[in-house]
């Protein structure tokens, strides 16, 4: 195994991909970068392009969010290149931003990562959360952002649970459970750490996680670990408010292709929410995915890795114009 998360508590490993943990297992190197939204961690590869992968994860999540995907490319015979997998901050190795979060500044935060790095052009791959990042990268520079790939991103309807909490919680209730077990967790303060750290280790955690996948007795044991790790209440309370904030009108300024995929079973992205994506984004594409929930790249990372390499051919004809 290439990972050093935990083994599950009663021994057993599941079927699924496990996430990896070392960056040199995937070609990557860990850079510490001082930005102008302050320092953040990445995982970045050998340069042979002019053009990045960028790899933006969702809350409770990391770099290590991506490594199914990675393996998976690798497997292929054609491992991904000019990679840079970002830990956002407050997430991972990244600190939280001293001022908050603020999508505007993230953006900032993610261009001006890829540029230290030498890029100028980049297709943006984010899940969730990270999603919703992608489009805002998309929208602030349509001229080096050639496509994006989204991932069970956050949407019109995960807006619409933020904002009016009663009728938007009834349409995605487990969205709106998720913010209510976070509110509690906070409210918990050091006791919430310690609750969930005790439920990972006795295997309750894992029901927990369960609606999150489409087959959570195959998800592999450090999925789940990575997830109770990464789970930090107030971060994604936080992105909660400033995705509220949000004139997603912005997303109109878009002028790359940007393709999305859903799990048939996420119980975050809303079955409409293609339709609001269309209705601001021109070249807007959605695909749902059999056997996933809200971790498609975790759980079908083969099927992300064929949509990620059907954008390259787009991508390729924008930069060249």
């Amino acid at each position: 195994m290439d990972d050093t998360f935990p083994a599950s508590p009663n021994g057993v490993e599941r079927r699924g991909p496990a996430l990896g943990s070392r960056d040199r297992d995937f070609g990557l190197r860990r850079r510490a970068l001082t930005t102008a939204g302050g320092r953040v961690v990445v995982r970045a590869g050998t340069a042979s392009g002019d053009t990045a992968t960028i790899l933006l994860h969702g809350g409770a999540g990391s770099w290590t969010t991506w490594t199914p995907l990675l393996r998976a490319a690798e497997r292929s015979g054609h491992p991904l290149t000019d990679v840079i997998a970002i830990d956002l901050p407050g997430w991972g190795e990244s600190p939280a931003a001293a001022s908050g979060v603020d999508v505007a500044q993230l953006s900032a935060l993610v261009r001006d990562v890829a540029r230290s790095l030498g890029y100028e052009r980049w297709i943006v791959v984010g899940h969730s959360l990270g999603g919703f990042l992608a489009l805002d990268i998309a929208a602030r520079a349509p001229g080096g952002t050639q496509a994006v790939l989204l991932i069970s991103p956050a949407g019109p309807a995960v807006l619409e649970a933020i904002r009016h909490p009663l009728r938007g919680g009834l349409a995605l209730p487990g969205f709106a459970g998720m913010l209510l077990a976070m509110r509690v967790l906070i409210a918990l303060g050091a006791m919430g750490r310690r609750l969930v750290s005790a439920l990972q280790r006795i295997g309750v955690f894992r029901v927990l996680c369960a609606p999150l996948f489409a087959r959570p007795a195959h998800v592999h044991s450090t999925v789940i670990r990575a997830l109770s790790m990464e789970l930090r209440p107030r971060a994604l309370i936080d992105a909660a408010r400033a995705a509220a904030a949000y004139d997603e009108s912005a997303w109109r300024a878009i002028a790359c292709p940007v393709r999305s995929i859903r799990g048939e079973r996420d119980v975050f992205v809303a079955e409409g929410d293609g339709i609001g994506f269309a209705n601001l984004i021109r070249d807007f594409d959605q695909t749902t995915v059999r056997d996933a929930g809200h971790f498609a790249a975790v759980e079908r990372p083969e099927a992300v890795l064929q949509a990620l390499r059907a954008l390259a051919p787009a991508a390729r004809v924008r930069a060249g114009a």
